[in-house]
């Protein structure tokens, strides 16, 4: 429609406040003055929300061109929930107003600032403001600079620059410290400091983006604008930022970092000139000459990529007397502290000097004088040496001295070649130049190849002509300061280069240190991402000199340990090789032949496993791989070896690179196929590089290029290789993709060659036969989603495109038959993949249902589905498919198939026999101990060199007996402490005596504890074990006692010897040489030799006495350890003296009497002398003690008598015996016909559990018996006999409850175990949800953590057994509410939230019943709240369930008890100040001190905490009153009061100052937290204590806090109404049904003066009504069921006299909102509540004059009022089913379906019970609906309803229906409805009013019209007040005498009946008129 003709804005509607607008829209433009009117805009986002998102959006992009400033305004005005829509249109229109629009400084300003802008708001603005800059091609600079004075305009860079994305706000960090606008690096720390890596990344990223060439790329573009480039000083702050974070962060990031340090001074250097003829346009010069930068020029030292500066520098140069001393120097530079950098490439180092003691020897002519001389001068100089010493090669065992990281641009590369110093003249570095150039091909200079240029350079280089030699020099000097320019030439040259530089290395053209840089140049490119051109150079100069590679072992471990080592291309195969041989200094075997992977690479990783023992670090032996392979290659070696492991025929091993063959999401491997291929005949396999063609198209397919990879595949695969490209799609991707499978299945199709298809097919059937006779373990979980995927694939390229499934390949009834048989593991593979098959016959024209094949299938499949012990998720498998292929599972036809005993006899196998554990054919095995790997295996035997010969063999004599040694004190050494006076140290410096005996003690004291508890633990068990099974037929305890410590003594001792020894010889030896050098100050060399020799003398003289001191520690502590562990069978045998019977394991009598052979069987009674013997040996001899022949006390401890108290029963035993008690109990009952049903005989199984568990009485057992106890109940399947089936949960349930009892194991850890049992079991389980609601009901279930996983398993919808269970759980606990009264929709919040996220994307295809179920959690839940993730709902269910979390750190109880403790005496000291403020301030420093504000976690649980201590405090307050009566009340609420008002004023103070200022968000996500974690401690209170329960702490928690929050402040006036809705959210959730408990404090709270006020007036639009409403029809829900039965004990009349007042008062004060809600209370009040009702009825608008309904002749049809409709704000027709509705419309319109009428009682009658037969809120609902619409069909008609107009329509015919068809019960109900609309005067009451008449009228029996009367009647002859529309029209009836109401024969049936007609009669008429009426009458 025209906007001339009509538009929005001439209409009364709310404008947009377009004032403050500097250019208004155009004022007379019609179409834009539409968009003035908010209730448009509001409308249209409403209707985005419910589906119409597309058409709303177009609708809008008009106002989004022409009047964006309006729109935006209009967007901001409204106050809306409909967000979605909202906040994509503000994202649009922003970047208009960040443009130049007249308008945008007042909408930025408005938007950032405006009142009640919601901060979601500011964030989109800064969303918007990134996205704007970043989306622009180049990150316009001018953008950037447009946002940044914007941001400072609305005060708010500070806030930008604390948002995301990072690079974003890099970016404009960057521009405003350029403009001053803040110091960058103080920023930058900050940053780095809050988010760590990430934002480190994105400092790097920024760097590479802005400033291109720092990579040692490209030098600056020429054509980037000036604006672009970033300036020195930013680049230089950030790199000196990001590297002093270099150290922490991740190897990868790091070595980025340190390149661009390394590189910044390339780029801010003068650009060099490349050699002639290698860049097509020599380079230009950089533009930037930036030499100033301080920060960036990094010491040699810092930028190595790998410093390994271990330890201290002493350590250092002491390690190091072979060199200068020059070098200390090198260590204690300032600038590179070692922490800064750990080592980066090399994860597990050995010890970093350990080789440089000996390096002298290994460097090739060091002894020989000039050499030596040259290369300690070289090294002095500050470039060589920090490269040997903090060596990135870890520790040196190669022979090139002088390795150096790139730090080449500071350093002059003439210290590389001293004698290269001179600068060369002109005509050398022409000539030099000359050379390069023919390399290089550039006529007009002749051609040279590689090879004679190396020639010319051998013979130059030992030319006797100096000016050759010069050459050499300038030509090497040359291309090794090219290096750092490499990455800029073009492919060609930069490869000819490559080969260049590896000739250099292979014909030894350069040695020692300029060595040692090439090598590390080629290693560095190694290094560089796999794929990259400098990646691609070092491998060609790799190739070079790969048989040099011999002599440099430990160059090849870091070839080795590069991340992608093992993807070097396979022509290099030879090359990997060389390296794995190089490791050990030899060169390969021969060649190995073809396309088998090498073992080596296995062997390899094995070796590595071996070498890799973290914390110990040892010198590397010649020729052992030390540090073989980083942790990088770990990983791909170990995800390939399932591959390797078998040197197999067929090549699939390398044609995909790993991550192809594992698909990141799929765990599913594929090695049961790949282990079967091997054994099959060979298949010619193509060559590698046909294979990797095949790989890249399989990869890269897709539809829109499928003919032309089709075209490729053609090209590439010859026709014989075509079998193997069958099975590598087979098994290589089919297999493992199922997503893919239509793609593949096209491919084939586009192919069109049927031969390949039939190889496809064949390959199918051959890996699907694998699978099915595979062993079918339980866990395999792999092969069944395989087999799954396989299934599905099958039935596409057969079924699907009309091909049979042949009976030969696959008979699919007798693979279901065999199944069935074999049992339930092969069902779990069959069942899932004959479903996936016959899923295609849909797409099918011959095979799709009712083609008497699938049927047959489906008719088998159905039978299955009956038999009762079939697993749930089978039968969810079948229900799936029956939904996929649209059959009802009811009308297919089961036959007998399964019970055929004929079918079976002829049954063909196609499953293997079940369970046979199959040996695994020898050649599957990995074959690594071939000759030529032995190396590999088995490390050298050379020892470690040690500086004393202490490895002696076997173990020394002993020196000491048993008692010799005390062991109480460490002084107990002293007088055994052996000092042997000849050694020659001693002699000479006789005062170091004393060192020795410390040296043992502080070597003793470290090693002490850990070697006991080690020794103690291991022996324990072995020990236990032992002694259990020897003596446990023998009675008497004291004899298992001994026996055991004994054998315990032994084993401990010997176990600590031996683990205490080597470590404490080289303690003791470090202990002494440390003293004696301390005590020698500065020893000569000679003195040092002394002082090793008597160190290691010393230690072997005291080794062993330190060795005894440790063993014996260890026994003496073992022996009441092995006391504690035995307790139980000691006690067991007492137990059986006290009742006079001998004790004997009946278990084990069994096994040995069946088992044992007589010589070794156990006997009952004692134990055979023969094994005594053995125990009183180990008495004997301890090890490391002399023997000892006293047997009776060998040791101190055994004098002492057995201790008594440690035998009384234990808690655990008793309960455990109760539990076994109850067991048998349970098995008795159970009658004998069912003693063989599976299910009792696992509940005898579970009575053995229990056993066990007392038995053994650890933690172990008994999480045994509770994952035995889970799984039995997740198990249980309906399919048993009901009564048995009733009492196997019972029993499992009593276990659990056994455990969870607090004397136990506590419910904290049982609830944890018993929830991740049910996280982990197995999805057969899992999806139980009686199970699971049982244990949910008997509080056995974490709640917070299930329903997380919950929410996850469903996957979005996705998962569709998750989606059906949770469904029905959530119906379970939160619908049906049957008993499980503790569980809130908090509990389930996550799941509610993906369901209804499932329920609202999939509206169409949703799981059935959901979105209906949805509907109703949301009417149960949701009339308040709005789920916004991350909103304050959210906050306020993520406190609740946080507030029964346990686990807390250790130690917080105790700093929140001590913080509420020191904040109590702030708050209530003299100088807290006004509202606290100056103690608050105080106190939250003293917050930070602790860090309780550190995380929000902690935050939370501070809170909790506190909650938690202060309602102990009121309890145990109240708990003193009990004890002492005379105690008054008042002073001990008081005492209560004095803690619980401080923490109130505490959170609202937190609140208060929560954020900044104008955050509101945080401050009401705080209040919402906390008012979560006060409810949730509620809850589980009320739950626990039950009716011990006080509500006293919460009522004050909450009122208090209430009246804080309310206070006339500014800063909470602007959050109110969002406080007010957190409170109503709250009491929401504590209403009375779920916390009867709290009612009274709750009826207290949501009536109190000051909720009532701002609710209902203060918040404006009255948008505290709804959430009001809820409350009280919370209220009335409560009270109902008692109402109903007139249950009024003493406690609910107290209740229900205090509603009655409320409701009074709102009568009183708020009677529009009566008015508006009474539909939705009369709903909930029970239909006897006359009273009640009446008051609600009552309630008329205070603007309104109600005319006295008595006054003669009151013509209702003429008053004003009377036409106009009342405001209803409950949704009536929100409880009418749809189709109920759909058809009543359709009757109101049409008056069909003739049915209607007809079926209308049996739509609304629920059940047979009396007394609840009929859905009253749907006979409510109907008659307000049906009255309405009445009202408008008679105004339609231009007349108003009267007793004439309201007959013969639709509506009446319903109403007359319901009178006559409804029974006495029906009626009455739908007769209250009518008379619940009879209120003040409006156009429902009068329309009512006539009804109710009509209906007396035209009754056709007395019956209806008795009923009538009783329901007007009952209303009037309580007390007032009554309703105006209710007396109007009893007096019409009994007044009027068309109604002949006095002549019926009820009124007179009784004379008080009769006395009472005439009192109501006087009362409503006065005496004299009703006195005539009824005369009159009586006279007619």
């Amino acid at each position: 429609m025209s906007p001339e003709v009509f538009c929005f804005a001439d209409y009364p509607c709310h404008t947009v406040a377009i004032d403050i607008l500097k250019a208004p829209p155009e004022d007379d433009n019609k179409e834009i003055a539409t968009w003035k009117s908010l209730d448009l805009v509001e409308s249209l986002l409403r209707l985005s929300e419910v589906g119409q998102y597309e058409p709303v959006k177009q609708l809008f992009s008009f106002p989004i061109k022409h009047c964006p400033d309006m729109l935006v305004l209009a967007l901001l005005q409204i106050s809306t929930s409909w967000h979605t829509l909202r906040h994509e249109l503000i994202s649009t229109l922003m970047p208009i107003f960040l443009g130049n629009h007249p308008n945008s400084a007042i909408i930025l300003h408005y938007a950032w600032h405006g009142q009640g802008q919601s901060p979601s708001i500011r964030q989109l603005i800064m969303h918007s403001m990134a996205e704007w800059y970043m989306r622009g091609e180049h990150y316009d600079q001018a953008k950037l600079s447009r946002i940044l004075d914007v941001a400072q305009d609305l005060k708010s860079l500070s806030m930008l620059l604390n948002a995301t994305p990072f690079a974003f706000v890099i970016d404009l960090a960057a521009l405003a410290s350029r403009r001053e606008y803040l110091k960058l690096d103080k920023w930058l720390t900050d940053k780095i400091r809050e988010h760590g890596e990430p934002f480190i990344l994105a400092c790097v990223t920024f760097l590479k983006r802005r400033c291109p060439s720092i990579m040692g790329g490209l030098a600056p573009d020429k054509d980037q604008p000036k604006s672009a480039q970033l300036p020195p000083e930013t680049l230089a702050t950030m790199l000196a930022c990001l590297q002093s974070c270099a150290g922490s962060v991740s190897q990868e990031l790091s070595e980025t970092i340190l390149t661009m340090v390394a590189n910044c001074s390339n780029v801010m250097n003068k650009a060099r000139q490349p050699p002639p003829g290698v860049m097509p346009k020599g380079r230009a010069p950089s533009t930037s000459s930036l030499d100033a930068i301080s920060p960036v020029q990094i010491d040699p030292l810092s930028a190595m990529g790998s410093l390994n500066l271990g330890g201290s520098t002493t350590s250092h140069t002491q390690n190091m007397q072979g060199f200068p001393s020059s070098l200390s120097s090198a260590f204690s530079n300032p600038q590179s502290p070692a922490k800064a950098f750990p080592p980066l490439t090399n994860p597990n180092p050995s010890t970093p000097f350990g080789g440089i003691g000996s390096l002298s020897s290994q460097l090739p002519g060091m002894d020989s004088g000039p050499l030596g001389s040259g290369i300690g001068s070289s090294i002095g100089s500050g470039l060589g040496m920090p490269a040997v010493t903090s060596d990135p090669f870890g520790t040196r065992k190669m022979s090139t001295p002088g390795l150096n990281p790139p730090t080449f641009q500071q350093t002059d590369l003439s210290q590389v070649w001293p004698e290269a110093n001179q600068h060369f003249s002109k005509e050398i570095d022409d000539e030099a130049n000359s050379y390069f150039q023919r390399i290089y091909n550039h006529p007009p200079h002749p051609t040279m190849s590689v090879d004679e240029v190396l020639e010319m350079l051998q013979r130059f280089k030992d030319s006797t002509i100096k000016r050759e030699r010069e050459v050499f020099n300038c030509m090497l000097r040359n291309l090794f300061e090219e290096y750092r320019f490499f990455p800029q030439y073009p492919d060609k040259e930069l490869h000819i280069t490559a080969c260049l530089f590896g000739g250099i290395i292979e014909k030894g053209l350069v040695t020692y240190m300029a060595l040692g840089l090439a090598l590390r140049y080629v290693l560095e490119a190694l290094r560089k991402p796999f794929g990259s051109k400098m990646y691609y150079f070092g491998i060609a100069a790799l190739d070079r000199f790969k048989n040099r590679l011999k002599d440099y072992p430990q160059y090849c471990q870091h070839l080795a340990s590069i991340g992608h080592f093992l993807q070097f291309p396979h022509h290099l195969q030879e090359c990997v090789q060389y390296i794995e041989y190089g490791q050990q200094s030899r060169d390969p075997p021969v060649k190995l032949q073809g396309s088998i992977t090498t073992p080596g690479s296995l062997a390899l990783a094995q070796v590595q496993a071996q070498s890799q023992q973290p914390g110990v670090p040892k010198a590397p032996q010649p020729g052992q791989a030390s540090t073989l392979v980083t942790t990088t290659t770990a990983t791909t070696t170990v995800a390939k070896t399932t591959t390797i492991a078998r040197p197999t025929p067929s090549g699939f091993k390398k044609d995909v690179p790993v991550s192809t063959i594992m698909p990141s999401i799929n765990t599913t491997n594929i090695d049961t196929l790949l282990v079967a291929t091997d054994q099959t005949e060979r298949i010619v396999e193509p060559p590698e590089n046909v294979q990797e063609k095949i790989a890249f198209i399989f990869n890269n397919l897709s539809q829109s290029n499928m003919t032309q990879k089709v075209e490729e595949l053609k090209e590439t695969v010859k026709e014989e290789f075509m079998p193997w490209v069958s099975q590598y799609l087979v098994m290589k991707r089919v297999s493992i993709e199922p997503n893919f499978h239509s793609l593949y299945s096209n491919f084939l199709d586009t192919l069109k060659n049927p031969d390949f298809g039939k190889m496809v097919l064949s390959e199918t059937y051959r890996n699907i036969r694998v699978l099915l006779t595979s062993d079918k373990a339980a866990a395999n979980f792999s092969d069944r989603s395989l087999l799954k995927n396989l299934g599905h694939w099958l039935g596409m390229i057969t079924l699907a495109k009309n091909k049979p499934i042949l009976y030969t390949d696959l008979e699919v009834k007798s693979l279901l038959l065999e199944a069935y048989v074999k049992g339930q593991q092969e069902l779990l593979y069959v069942v899932p993949f004959v479903a996936k098959v016959l899923e295609s016959s849909l797409r099918s024209v011959v095979f799709r249902p009712q083609n008497p094949w699938t049927m047959a299938i489906m008719n088998v499949l159905a039978e299955l589905h009956q038999e009762h012990d079939l697993k749930l998720n089978l039968k969810f498998e079948i229900e799936v498919l029956c939904k996929n292929l649209s059959l009802d599972i009811n009308d297919l036809k089961p036959g007998t198939l399964l019970k055929d005993k004929e079918k079976l006899k002829s049954l063909e196998e196609q499953l293997s026999a079940p369970k046979k554990e199959a040996k695994p054919p020898e050649e599957m095995l990995p074959i690594v101990t071939t000759g030529d790997f032995l190396p590999f295996a088995v490390a050298p035997s050379t020892p470690a060199a040690t500086t004393t010969a202490c490895t002696t063999t076997g173990p020394p004599t002993p020196q000491f007996s048993y008692h010799d040694i005390n062991v109480y004190a460490l002084a107990g050494l002293a007088p055994h402490i052996n000092i042997n006076i000849n050694i020659p140290l001693l002699q000479a410096h006789p005062q170091l005596k004393q060192c020795v005996r410390q040296s043992v003690e502080r070597a003793v004291q470290e090693l002490v504890h850990p070697v006991v508890d080690r020794s103690i633990k291991i022996a324990m068990t072995t020990c236990e074990q032992i002694v259990r099974k020897d003596f446990a037929l023998d009675s008497e305890e004291s004899r298992m006692r001994v026996a055991a410590h004994h054998m315990m003594r032994n084993l401990t001792a010997g176990m600590a010897m031996i683990t205490c020894r080597e470590p404490l010889l080289m303690s003791i030896a470090t202990n002494l040489k440390n003293s004696f050098a301390a005590a020698l100050r500065a020893p000569t060399p000679q003195q040092r030799e002394m002082m090793e020799e008597a160190a290691a003398r010393i230690a072997q003289d005291n080794c062993e006495l330190a060795c005894c001191f440790i063993q014996k520690t260890a026994v003496e502590k073992a022996g009441p350890e092995m006391d504690k562990r035995l307790a139980t069978e000691f006690e067991l045998r007492k137990h059986a003296r006290q009742e006079g019977r001998r004790y004997c394991d009946p278990v084990v009598l069994t096994y040995q009497a069946e088992r044992m052979p007589e010589q070794i069987r156990l006997k009952v009674g004692g134990v055979d002398p023969k094994q005594l013997a053995v125990y009183e040996e180990f008495a004997r001899n301890v090890p490391g003690f002399l023997p000892s022949n006293d047997l009776s006390q060998p040791t101190g401890f055994l004098a002492q008598p057995m201790k008594q108290q440690a035998w009384a029963t234990d808690d655990v035993a008793q309960i455990y015996d109760k539990c076994m008690a109850d067991l048998e109990q349970h098995l008795h009952a159970i009658p004998p016909a069912l003693a063989l049903n599976p299910q009792t005989q696992a509940l005898r199984s579970l009575l053995e559990a229990v056993a066990l568990a007392r038995n053994s009485r650890d933690g172990i057992a008994a999480l045994g018996l509770l994952q035995k106890a889970v799984e039995g109940l997740l198990d249980a399947t309906s399919g048993a006999d009901a009564d048995l089936l009733l009492r196997y949960r019972e029993c499992h349930l009593l276990v659990l409850k056994a455990l969870q009892d607090g004397r136990a194991y506590g419910p904290q850890w049982c609830n944890k175990q018993i929830t991740r049992c049910l996280i982990e079991c197995r999805d057969e389980y899992k999806y139980n949800v009686e199970a699971v609601e049982l244990l949910i009901r008997n509080h056995l279930v974490n709640m917070q953590q299930y329903d997380l996983h919950l929410a996850q398993s469903m996957e979005n919808g996705l998962h569709y057994m998750a989606v059906a269970f949770a469904m029905q759980l959530v119906k379970l606990l939160l619908v049906d509410e049957r008993s499980v009264g503790h569980i809130t929709e908090a509990d389930l919040f996550h799941t509610i939230e993906t369901l209804m996220r499932t329920s609202a994307h999939s509206r169409a295809n949703a799981p059935e019943g959901l979105p209906q179920l949805m509907d109703v959690v949301r009417s149960n839940y949701e009339a308040m709240i709005d789920r916004a993730h991350g909103g304050p709902n959210f906050m306020m269910h993520s406190g609740i369930s946080q507030a029964s979390e346990y686990d807390d750190p250790p130690g917080l109880r105790e700093k929140a008890e001590y913080l509420l403790r020191e904040w109590v005496n702030l708050y209530h000291s003299a100088a807290a100040g006004r509202d606290s403020t100056k103690a608050f301030s105080a106190f939250v420093g003293q917050m930070h001190q602790q860090g309780i504000l550190k995380t929000d976690d902690l935050i939370t649980r501070f809170f909790r905490l506190c909650t938690e201590m202060c309602v102990e405090i009121s309890y145990r307050a109240q708990a003193e009153q009990q004890h002492n009566p005379a105690a008054s009340a008042a002073i001990i609420r008081a005492k209560c009061y004095h803690n619980l008002d401080a923490f109130v004023r505490l959170i609202a103070l937190l609140v208060k100052h929560s954020g900044e200022a104008t955050n509101t968000v945080t401050k009401i996500n705080l209040l919402n937290k906390v008012l979560g974690i006060v409810v949730g401690v509620l809850i589980q209170d009320h739950d626990v204590r039950q009716t011990e329960f006080q509500q006293l702490p919460y009522h004050r928690i909450f009122i208090m806090l209430l009246l804080e929050l309310n206070a006339p402040e500014h800063v909470l006036e602007t959050i109110n109404f969002q406080t007010l809705t957190a409170f109503c959210n709250t009491f929401h959730i504590l209403r009375p049904t779920k916390a009867p408990g709290f009612v009274y404090a709750w009826l207290e709270l949501i009536s109190h003066r000051i909720f009532i006020a701002r609710m209902l007036a203060h918040t404006p639009q009255q948008k505290g009504w709804p959430m009001y409403a809820q409350l009280l029809i919370d209220l009335f829900k409560y009270l109902a069921p008692f109402l109903r039965n007139v249950e009024l004990n003493k406690p609910m009349q107290i209740l229900y006299k205090g509603t009655l007042r409320v409701l009074l008062v709102l009568l009183h004060d708020f009677p529009e909102f009566l008015c508006d809600y009474h539909y939705g209370f009369c709903d909930v009040i029970p239909p006897n509540c006359i009273q009640l009702r009446n008051l609600i009825l009552s309630a008329f608008p205070r603007n309104m004059r109600l005319p006295d309904p008595f006054t003669p002749n009151l013509k209702v049809d003429m008053l004003s009022e009377i036409n106009i409709a009342p405001r209803i704000l409950t949704n009536f027709t929100g409880v009418m089913p749809s189709q109920f509705k759909k058809d009543l419309d359709s009757y109101l319109k049409t008056r069909s379906p003739v049915t209607f009428l007809s079926e209308l009682r049996s739509n609304l009658q629920v059940s047979n019970e009396p007394g609840n037969r009929y859905n009253i809120q749907l006979i409510n609902a109907l008659v307000l609906y049906v009255g309405t619409q009445a009202i408008a069909h008679i105004h339609n008609k231009g007349s108003t309803p009267s007793m004439s107009t309201i007959t013969h329509s639709a509506h009446m015919d319903i109403f007359q229906n319901l009178a006559v068809d409804l029974d006495t019960e029906g009626r009455y109900l739908f007769l209250n409805a009518i008379a619940n609309q009879l209120r003040y005067p409006n156009s429902h009451t009068h329309y009512f009013s006539c009804t109710m008449l009509y209906l007396f009228a035209e009754a056709n029996t007395e019956a209806i019209q008795e009923q009538i009367t009783r329901v007007l009647l009952e209303r009037l002859i309580v007390n007032r007040p009554h309703p105006w529309g209710l007396l109007i029209t009893f007096i019409e009836l009994i007044k009027n005498p068309a109604f002949k109401f006095w002549s019926h024969d009820f009124v007179h049936c009784a004379p008080e009946i009769e006395k009472l007609f005439q009192s109501v009669a006087q009362c409503c008429m006065g005496q004299k008129q009703a006195q005539q009426v009824m005369e009159g009458t009586g006279a007619s």
